[in-house]
């Protein structure tokens, strides 16, 4: 009973669920996406609240974006709306040194999302001048927010106009996250990976939204009655948690479903170096116990655990 309870943890751990699973319990996926939840509340999105209102032509501002990604309906968004200040009051009431502690809470926020990235793929922390690159994926980063968000109100008005513009945010989406994690990273992780990670995260964002319009949507009208504005703000957080679950989750996915691939510097988990003995054998040849040699080719994410081996 004890050897095929092994071989079931060993076929478990070799497969991909079971590497996702493990990978995501080894660099606390729910703690780093309430982390970028927490740095998107309070870093990125007064950021963001400052370039829309500065836009002449942008009448919806910060809470139009965070309706349109949410997918409320009328009243939803209205309550969201309530939310945020309008853009003249924004722009007179902010400085040069608000700007400054703006883009500098911002940079946080992609250094923490370069981080998660680093986690993933197992990376050693890029250097202190790489710091350009998280101030260049910032800016992408808002104006990918801002056209996603204008797109809805270009291709607006019927089924061909609806359907180019999801066409249109999902290449726009799938190029952003292949981009970012390849730029964030400084190129160190291979091409495919990256686009598979990418479009793993697209398809969570697009379950994310179904969810928020069925689930959060009602949810933000009730907690408005019961709580104010703060219910309303909950639910917000509660859909950002949502949103980096899925970001660092898609490139989770994405590296798992090629796990013999490995970025640059850093051994495949399938390699042997020379001197190792092969993962199916034991120093005198004879077969070895399936656990022991999962976790002797196990990656960082598979510590071998004594009492499995016993």
């Amino acid at each position: 009973m004890a050897g095929r309870e092994g071989r079931v943890t060993a076929a478990w751990r070799r497969s991909v669920p079971g590497r996702i699973w493990q990978q995501g319990a080894e660099m606390e996926l729910m703690h780093r996406s309430m982390g970028f939840a927490a740095l998107g509340l309070v870093t990125l999105m007064p950021l963001l609240i400052v370039v829309a209102a500065a836009v002449p032509y942008e009448r919806g501002g910060f809470a139009q974006w965070i309706v349109d990604g949410m997918g409320l309906s009328a009243g939803p968004a209205q309550t969201v709306r309530r939310l945020f200040s309008t853009p003249g009051k924004v722009l007179s009431t902010t400085s040069a040194l608000s700007l400054a502690a703006l883009a500098v809470f911002g940079l946080s926020f992609a250094a923490s999302v370069a981080t998660g990235y680093e986690r993933i793929w197992d990376l050693p922390a890029d250097r202190w001048h790489a710091a350009w690159r998280r101030a260049v994926w910032l800016a992408v980063l808002t104006g990918y927010l801002f056209v996603e968000a204008r797109s809805g109100t270009v291709l607006d008005g019927g089924t061909v106009p609806t359907a180019l513009r999801i066409a249109f945010t999902l290449a726009c989406g799938v190029l952003f996250f292949w981009w970012g994690q390849r730029f964030l990273l400084g190129n160190r992780v291979p091409a495919r990976p990256a686009l598979t990670g990418a479009v793993c995260t697209m398809v969570g964002l697009v379950g994310l939204r179904i969810f928020s319009v069925l689930v959060l949507s009602p949810l933000i009208l009730t907690s408005a009655v019961t709580y104010g504005p703060v219910g309303t703000v909950l639910m917000v957080q509660s859909w950002l948690i949502g949103v980096g679950f899925v970001i660092f989750g898609g490139a989770l996915v994405g590296r798992q479903l090629h796990h013999g691939v490995s970025p640059e510097g850093v051994r495949a988990p399938e390699a042997a170096t020379a001197g190792e003995r092969p993962p199916g054998a034991s120093g005198d040849g004879g077969p070895v116990d399936p656990v022991e040699a999962a976790a002797r080719i196990g990656p960082r994410w598979w510590p071998a655990h004594r009492a499995d081996r016993r």
